[in-house]
C-alpha cells in the first residue's frame, strides 16, 4: 500500500521480524518492536507437550535476539513496552536482547536517538550534544548492568530525584550496645528501605536455639528510628529507638525500653554485607561478531517444520529412463529423457542430443536414473483455499470485488509443502462463496520458503470469484442473517445486473471524460478549463475489467438453472464466463457451457453434502469433456489437494475418459482454464520445469511423488523429507531439554494449535 500510494511507513513489530529478515528490509521501514519475549511451556508431560509447534519452540529461544539480528540486518529499530506485564520491565527485557547479541550501543540508540528521529524531534532530544533538550537520566552504574538503578531523571533541566542519594547507605553488620543488651545487628536493602535483624541465641529445654527477630528501620536523612520486639523468650515488648547515623558508621541515641525506662544505645559497624554483584554480560554477548550472534540457530523459510535453510538452487538435471506423460501431441514416451535447465524445459525425448545443444563444453549436468518411475507435469489446483491468512470470505455486502486473496497469500502455510507432497505445483487461491460477487483470486506456484511476493504468479490474466446457490443468499446461515441483499435466487440475478451496469456507466463516463480532455484546445488548458474526472471506484473497475475480457470469472455453483441464469446475464452484458467451477450440475447443461465458451472444473465425485448438491453424479467430468468443455477437477479443500492425481483418475473409472485425458484434468486443463496453458500444465520445451517424478503410474492409488519440482527446483524429496523428519525430532527434543530447565515459576500450559482448512463457506478466521 505503501508502495502504491508513495509513503513509506513505519511498522509496529510482533517480536519475530527475525524470520523474513530480508523482506522486512526491503520494506524501508523502521520498526517499533515489542520485547515480551515468550515465557517458556510446561513441557513435564511429554504427551501435552507434542502440541507445542516446532515454530513455538523455536521462537521461545529465538525471540531475545530479534532486537540484534534486525540492527545486524541494517533495520532502524526501536522499543516498545506495549505488551509487558509491568512497563518497569522494558529495561530488564533490553538486557535479555543484549545477552541475545545486541550490542551495549545499539540498544541505547533504540532507546533514544531512534525514537527521536521516528517522531521528527532529532534537533530536541534523544542525543546529547549542545543546544539540545537537557533531558537525560543519571544511573547508579552502567545502564544496562543488573542492579544499576535510575537514580535522577532531568527533564528540560528540572530534576526529579528517584532515589535520594543524599540518605546514607546503612547496610552492613553491627555492634549495637545499650543499658541492658548487647545484640549483633544486620542491616541489608536500599537507602531509605533498610531492612534489619538480630540473631539471637536462647537456652530451651531441648539446648541452645537460634532466633531471628526482625528490626524496623526508618530513615530521613541521618535521623534513624528502629523498633523490634516483642519476641517470645528474648524481648518482652517492644523497644523504640532513635538516634543519628553519623556516616553510616556509627549511629548513636536514646529511646525506651518496654518497661518505659530511658536507655541509652549506641551501634558500631563491624563489616559490610556482601551485595548482589552486578552480572556480566553473558559470554553469548561477548561473543558477538560484528554481524550476526555466531551461536544462534539456523533460520528456516518458511520458520515451521520443513523449512529450508537454504532454497534448492536451480538444477541443470538429466532424468532418464522415465515414462514421460507429456499432455501433449507426443503423448507417453517410455523409457524417455527430459533436460531442465534455468528452471525450464529445455529438450523431452526418447533420446536428447546433449551436443546438439550445448555443443562440445557440456556444462555441470546432474544426472538421475528415474527406471520405473512416471513423470508427469506438475498438478495445478483451480480452486484451493491454503495459503490465505485471517479469513476467506468478505461476506459483509453482496459484491466484494474491490478486495484480492493475492494481499493476503500466507506463505507460512505448511498445506504449502504437503501439497507438494502430493505433486501439486500451483492453484489458484479463491475468496468464498459468501456473496453473488466475491474478491479477487491470487494465483500462486507452490515455491515453499519465498515470500507471498514470490510465491504469486505473474499474469496477464487475473481473476474474480462469483458465485451462486445457497451460501450467497444466506439460506443456511441462520435466522441473524436475514438482512442483507440478496435473500432469493431472484435477487441474486438482479445484484450481477445492477452491479454491472453500474460498471459500464462507471466506463462510459471515464471515456466522456478522457473524450473532453483529448479534445481540450491550448486556450482551454491555459485557462485551466479541465472537466471533472469521474471519482475512482475499485470496485467497479475490476467489474469493468471483466466486461472489457481482461478479467476473468470463475463460478462456484451447482444447479443448472443458476448456471442458465448467469451464462444469460453474461452474454447479454457481452463478456463470456471463464470457468464454471464445482459445476455438480454441468452434465445437464454442458452443451450450452460448450456454446458459451465456459470451462468446467468439477469435483470428482462429491455429493449429497447439502441439498443444492442432490442431482449430482460422478459421471459429470465424463460428459464436459465429451461435450468438448475444457474440463478439470479442484480440490476446494487442503487434505484432497494432496492425492488430486487419485480424483483425475475418477473419471476413468465414472465414464470412461482416456488416461492421458484423465491426467489433463488436473495439469493441462486448469492450466488452460487459467490462461496459464502456454507456461505450464504440460511437459513442453520452453515451459517452466513444473513437474513430478511418481513412484508407480500416476493414476494409481500407489503412486507416491518421489519428486515434486517448481521452476528448476526440487522443493519436495522423498529422501530428504526422512532427513528433515530426523532432523526436526532432534531439535525438538533439544528445545524441551532447554524448556525443562529453564528457570521461571508458572510456566504456560501447551495448547492445541488446530489451524482451520478455510472452504467456500468458512465464515470466520483462522482458528489457533
Amino acid at each position: 500500500m505503501g508502495d502504491e500510494f508513495g509513503v513509506q511507513y513505519n511498522f509496529i513489530g510482533n517480536g519475530d521480524e527475525y524470520q523474513r529478515l530480508e523482506a522486512i528490509k526491503n520494506s524501508g521501514g523502521a520498526l517499533i518492536i515489542p520485547l515480551d519475549f515468550p515465557e517458556a511451556y510446561d513441557v513435564s508431560d511429554p504427551y501435552l507437550a507434542r502440541m507445542i509447534g516446532l515454530d513455538e519452540l523455536r521462537h521461545w529461544e529465538l525471540a531475545p535476539s530479534n532486537p540484534g539480528l534486525l540492527v545486524d540486518a541494517g533495520i532502524q529499530v526501536t522499543f516498545t513496552a506495549e505488551g509487558l506485564k509491568d512497563p518497569g520491565m522494558l529495561i530488564g527485557q533490553v538486557r535479555k536482547a543484549i545477552d541475545a547479541g545486541l550490542s551495549e550501543e545499539d540498544a541505547l540508540r533504540a532507546l533514544t536517538a531512534t525514537p527521536a528521529s521516528l517522531v521528527g524531534m532529532e534537533d530536541m532530544v534523544g542525543t546529547l550534544r549542545n543546544g539540545m533538550l537537557a533531558n537525560f537520566i543519571l544511573t547508579s552504574g552502567p545502564l544496562f548492568n543488573e542492579g544499576s538503578k535510575i537514580v535522577e531523571n532531568w527533564v528540560q533541566g528540572e530534576q526529579y530525584i528517584i532515589i535520594d542519594r543524599s540518605i546514607p547507605d546503612l547496610s552492613g553488620e553491627y555492634s549495637l550496645t545499650s543499658n541492658d543488651k548487647s545484640l549483633n545487628l544486620k542491616v541489608i536493602g536500599e537507602p531509605g528501605k533498610h531492612k534489619g535483624s538480630f540473631e539471637v541465641i536462647t537456652q530451651g529445654k531441648e539446648g541452645a536455639d537460634t532466633v531471628m527477630v526482625k528490626v524496623k528501620i526508618k530513615q530521613e536523612g541521618e535521623m534513624i528510628g528502629l523498633q523490634f520486639g516483642p519476641t517470645e523468650g528474648v524481648f518482652d515488648g517492644t523497644y523504640r529507638l532513635n538516634g543519628n547515623a553519623f556516616k553510616g558508621l556509627i549511629w548513636k541515641g536514646k529511646g525506651e525500653n518496654p518497661s518505659g525506662e530511658w536507655i541509652e544505645w549506641a551501634a558500631v559497624k563491624d563489616n559490610e554485607v556482601e551485595k548482589p554483584k552486578e552480572a556480566k554480560r553473558s559470554a553469548l554477548a561477548s561473543e558477538r561478531t560484528d554481524t550476526l550472534v555466531t551461536n544462534i540457530p539456523e533460520i528456516t523459510y518458511p520458520f515451521v517444520a520443513y523449512g529450508w535453510k537454504e532454497q534448492p538452487a536451480q538444477e541443470i538435471l538429466l532424468i532418464s529412463n522415465a515414462t514421460i506423460w507429456t499432455c501433449e501431441e507426443d503423448g507417453i514416451i517410455e523409457n524417455g529423457q527430459l533436460l531442465i535447465a534455468d528452471g525450464k524445459i529445455k529438450a523431452v525425448g526418447q533420446t536428447i542430443d546433449l551436443n546438439a545443444l550445448y555443443g562440445r563444453t557440456l556444462p555441470d549436468i546432474v544426472q538421475y536414473d528415474a527406471q520405473g518411475a512416471h513423470l508427469t507435469p506438475g498438478i495445478i489446483d483451480e480452486h484451493s483455499h491454503i495459503a490465505i491468512s485471517r479469513g476467506v470470505n468478505e461476506g459483509t455486502q453482496a459484491s466484494s470485488a474491490e478486495v484480492s486473496i493475492a494481499s493476503v497469500v500466507n506463505s507460512e502455510d505448511v498445506n504449502i509443502y504437503r501439497q507438494l507432497s502430493g505433486g501439486v505445483t500451483a492453484a489458484q487461491l479463491l475468496h468464498g462463496s459468501a456473496n453473488p460477487i466475491g474478491g479477487q483470486s491470487g494465483i500462486i506456484k507452490m515455491r515453499w520458503g519465498s515470500t507471498p511476493e514470490e510465491m504469486l504468479i505473474e499474469t496477464d490474466a487475473p481473476f474474480i470469484k462469483f458465485a451462486l446457490g445457497e451460501n450467497v443468499k444466506q439460506s443456511n446461515w441462520g435466522e441473524y442473517y436475514r438482512s442483507r441483499f440478496p435473500q432469493t435466487r431472484m435477487g441474486v440475478e438482479q445484484v450481477f445486473y445492477d452491479h454491472f451496469i453500474r460498471a459500464r456507466e462507471y466506463g462510459e463516463a471515464w471515456d466522456v471524460y478522457e473524450e473532453e480532455m483529448a479534445t481540450l484546445t491550448r486556450r482551454q488548458r491555459r485557462k485551466g478549463g479541465f472537466p471533472t474526472a469521474p471519482r475512482r471506484d475499485l470496485e467497479l473497475e475490476t467489474l469493468l475489467q471483466i466486461i472489457e475480457s481482461e478479467r476473468f470469472v470463475s463460478c462456484h455453483s451447482y444447479r443448472q438453472d443458476e448456471i442458465n441464469m448467469l451464462m444469460h446475464v453474461a452474454d447479454s452484458m457481452g463478456f463470456t464466463l471463464n470457468t464454471f467451477t464445482h459445476i455438480l450440475e454441468g452434465y445437464k447443461v454442458a452443451d450450452k457451457m460448450f456454446e458459451h465458451g465456459a470451462g468446467g472444473s468439477s469435483f470428482s465425485d462429491w455429493w449429497a453434502y447439502k441439498f443444492e448438491v442432490k442431482d449430482a453424479i460422478p459421471h459429470n467430468g465424463a460428459i464436459l469433456w465429451e461435450q468438448g468443455v475444457i474440463t478439470a477437477f479442484n480440490s476446494d479443500d487442503a487434505e484432497m489437494a494432496r492425492r488430486l492425481n487419485q480424483e483425475a483418475a475418477k473419471a476413468v473409472k465414472y465414464g470412461g475418459v482416456p488416461e492421458e485425458e484423465a491426467l489433463k484434468f488436473v495439469t493441462l486443463n486448469p492450466a488452460k482454464l487459467l490462461h496459464l496453458d502456454d507456461r505450464m500444465g504440460s511437459i513442453k520445451v520452453g515451459k517452466d520445469a513444473d513437474f513430478v517424478i511418481w513412484t508407480d503410474h500416476p493414476l494409481s492409488i500407489y503412486a507416491q511423488a518421489r519428486m515434486t519440482f517448481v521452476d528448476g527446483r526440487r522443493l519436495y524429496d522423498q529422501e530428504r523429507d526422512q532427513v528433515l523428519r530426523q532432523e526436526m525430532r532432534e531439535e525438538r527434543a533439544r528445545l524441551v531439554q532447554q524448556m525443562l530447565n529453564a528457570g521461571g515459576e508458572g510456566k504456560k500450559k501447551p495448547m492445541e494449535r488446530v489451524p482451520h482448512r478455510y472452504h467456500c463457506d468458512s465464515a470466520t478466521e483462522e482458528i489457533r
